[in-house]
């Protein structure tokens, strides 16, 4: 699992470009006019356009924000590291601040500021997902594979934010873990749908339901002592019988729904989990077969996902509609993994 620091880039570009997006007055304010260069890649007019607006109004932390990214994407990292440096030290700054700075001691290769940051960081917003999953990021780039406690912690008090689930995902699929790679990137696909890592992780899924029948002892390696997991192996051993012929979208789809409907007779109160409530409902609405689909169809056999999403138009598209309008939200407490320490 090779990351680079470019999503935190893409993250934080977005985020500070929103309030651009969002502008509904004619003139354009000088913010968002150094956005809008900034969107072009003509770092050093922003630049200039932002130091416009700073000697005006030199205390507004967007504006000092905006400044420091530029030089970033500019590579003058001296000048973003003096202007980020004093926007950490502020009463009022932010979870962005703190990304802004790191993507700064990153580009210059100084990991042990770096480090100090995300923990000083964590300290001040110990709640906030994004900064666990790129302490993590950081971490794992170094071949820290404590970073996976990052993650893990930032699901536990973060379940909304959907990289956490994304590279906890991937750490668990190169390891012995089938069950938690499975849980974690199917919760991150139903968190972040439609974005390059979707696809990415269809495939996660679709290799580790084949590692998990591949084992034959499918208990091994697995974390037996933890009760969800237990539970979950007890449900998932009992249907080996459906992939006896492969795993595939159609063979998948009928192991899980044999899976859910199972899981809530053995189990109808003991784990609540939003993703396996969502299954139920998509079941119940006869759009259980078309997630599957989604999910496992391309990333199995594309021709042959074609030709089912051509038949079965009309039920596909009510799904992706009914995927589209819906929010998937994740709520508090149904954190099931060993107690991240």
């Amino acid at each position: 699992m090779s990351r680079i620091y470019g999503l935190s880039f893409v993250l934080i570009f977005a985020s500070l470009s929103a309030f651009a997006q969002t502008a509904t007055v004619a003139a354009k304010t000088p913010q968002e006019t150094a956005r809008a260069y900034t969107r072009q890649g003509d770092y050093n007019n922003a630049i200039v356009v932002l130091n416009g607006a700073l000697q005006k109004d030199p205390q507004s932390l967007e504006l000092q924000k905006d400044l420091s990214f530029n030089y970033y994407l500019g590579r003058e990292y001296p000048k973003g590291l003096t202007i980020a440096k004093q926007l950490v030290e502020r009463p009022d700054a932010d979870v962005q601040s703190y990304q802004i700075l790191a993507m700064l001691y990153k580009a210059v290769e100084n990991t042990k500021e770096c480090e100090k940051l995300y923990k000083a960081g964590i300290k001040r917003w110990p709640r906030s997902g994004v900064l666990y999953s790129e302490y993590g990021e950081m971490l794992w780039a170094r071949q820290d594979y404590s970073a996976i406690k990052q993650w893990e912690t930032g699901i536990h008090v973060d379940p909304g934010y959907s990289s956490n689930y994304y590279f906890a995902a991937n750490y668990y699929y190169l390891t012995l873990d089938k069950v938690w790679a499975i849980i974690y990137g199917e919760t991150f696909v139903n968190l972040e749908s439609y974005s390059k890592r979707t696809a990415e992780m269809k495939d996660v899924l679709t290799e580790s339901y084949k590692k998990l029948f591949a084992e034959g002892d499918m208990n091994k390696g697995q974390d037996v002592k933890n009760a969800f997991v237990s539970a979950w192996l007890n449900v998932m051993s009992k249907l080996s019988f459906t992939v006896k012929d492969g795993i595939n979208a159609e063979s998948l789809t009928v192991l899980r729904t044999k899976f859910i409907i199972n899981w809530f007779n053995t189990y109808p109160s003991n784990y609540p989990l939003r993703l396996f409530d969502y299954q139920r409902q998509l079941l119940k609405e006869g759009m259980y077969d078309a997630y599957n689909q989604w999910i496992f169809g391309a990333a199995g056999n594309l021709p042959a996902f074609q030709a089912w999403s051509n038949a079965h138009s009309d039920e596909y598209n009510r799904f992706i509609n009914f995927q589209k309008g819906r929010v998937f939200k994740l709520p508090e407490g149904q954190y099931y993994q060993t107690e991240p320490k």
